[in-house]
């Protein structure tokens, strides 16, 4: 009875391991935090384990729904706290080095999620969220969708269209080109290093947003600056830590880890539409980049 008992326990441990890698990938899109996300899958497991699923025909799409509602209500605690919080919430950036992702990297950036998308995720409410993450990434049906949310599908639908207004004028769609992006940032970084504010200037769309969170227990908020001039001069300001900066992906898009002797001090995702750099998303706390955790070939 007791092995018995134990083959099913594993069976099940197996056929969850299966959806696990998708099941993280909706869970960072729905909630921008990678510890959370675990957090999230993790708690679809348990689930899984109390629940009877004898009748379940699909659990890829059982488990994808418990996880949706998981990050559903926790989207909904964090809101309830933003009141206490300044500024625009700071994802967490998944770097990476050109063709050293494992599987489990890859699975979180096999869909298109830039990281100024993540930033503009982070300012809907979280059904919004919930509707354009499920719908608009991973094809979930509106019907399922209102089941989650409390709605009827008219009204879900509703939710993922004004979700997407808000995505399409504030994370507008970027240059694929990855060629191309290194080359916009391996110039920034050399005009900023050279102090060079004319060529700066140049290749900033003129009314780029600069987001920068620090190394505070409240930053998972980032200031924000915008417009060409002051972006220039505060990147003039970036001079002295260019030449410790190194050519990283960060959500599958060019960018730049910056860690002198070593020790990750800031990741810097670059959103470039036109060859133009649109966005600038600065994570500058140590601790925080320590907790996500770099690939060790990041860190020498």
């Amino acid at each position: 009875m007791r092995k018995g008992m134990m083959d099913k326990h594993d069976l099940l441990a197996e056929r969850f391991e299966a959806h696990r890698a998708h099941l993280r990938a909706v869970a960072y899109r729905m909630l921008g935090s990678l510890s959370e996300a675990d957090d999230a899958v993790q708690e679809a497991w348990i689930r899984l384990q109390q629940a009877d699923t004898s009748a379940v025909a699909n659990l890829g799409a059982w488990l994808t729904t418990v996880v949706a509602r998981v990050c559903l209500d926790m989207l909904r605690r964090r809101a309830a706290r933003r009141e206490e919080l300044l500024g625009a919430p700071m994802p967490d950036p998944i770097v990476t080095i050109p063709s050293a992702q494992d599987p489990e990297q890859e699975a979180l950036l096999a869909e298109a999620v830039g990281y100024a998308l993540l930033v503009v995720l982070d300012t809907l409410a979280p059904a919004e969220r919930l509707a354009f993450v499920l719908h608009d990434i991973f094809a979930v049906p509106f019907d399922e969708i209102a089941q989650l949310v409390g709605r009827t599908p008219a009204a879900a639908r509703q939710l993922a269209s004004r979700a997407r207004r808000r995505v399409q004028l504030e994370a507008p769609a970027a240059d694929t080109d990855l060629r191309r992006q290194h080359a916009v940032v391996d110039a920034f970084r050399a005009a900023a290093r050279n102090g060079d504010f004319d060529a700066l200037l140049a290749m900033l769309d003129p009314d780029i947003v600069l987001r920068v969170a620090g190394p505070s227990a409240r930053l998972r908020v980032a200031r924000q600056l915008r417009g060409a001039a002051v972006v220039a001069k505060q990147a003039l300001g970036f001079a002295r830590l260019a030449r410790h900066a190194r050519p990283v992906l960060v959500n599958g898009a060019a960018g730049l880890l910056v860690a002198p002797r070593g020790r990750p001090l800031a990741v810097l995702a670059f959103t470039i539409k036109n060859e133009l750099i649109v966005a600038i998303d600065i994570l500058a706390d140590p601790e925080r980049l320590r907790r996500i955790g770099l690939p060790g070939a990041l860190e020498r």
